[in-house]
């Protein structure tokens, strides 16, 4: 699902205007990465948490020339752990191919 599939999908099921929901969408994406800026936690209960942890830096290996060692930094990454009403929902939904 794309953003755009999403802003269609709740303008589908409320019956509001794609003019009056999208400005809302962008607005959750953005408090929700703001905080993720600041270092702070996002729980949704039953859905998930989006969270930021670190990563220590490594050695990687150039796919191109194997024998070549290159240090990876260390990074912030963004994490999202889903909740157990969500792992529930698709684990009991069906698979489609």
């Amino acid at each position: 699902m794309t953003k755009a599939e999403l802003i269609d999908s709740i303008t589908t099921k409320l019956g509001m205007r794609k003019k009056d929901v999208a400005p809302v969408v962008d607005e959750v994406f953005a408090e929700i990465q703001g905080a993720l800026t600041k270092g702070d936690k996002c729980t949704f209960v039953g859905f998930g948490v989006f969270e930021v942890r670190e990563r220590a830096a490594r050695e990687g290996r150039n796919p191109q020339d194997p024998s070549k060692v290159v240090q990876i930094p260390a990074k912030k990454v963004p994490v999202f752990r889903p909740g157990k009403d969500l792992k529930d929902s698709v684990v009991d939904a069906p698979i489609n191919k």
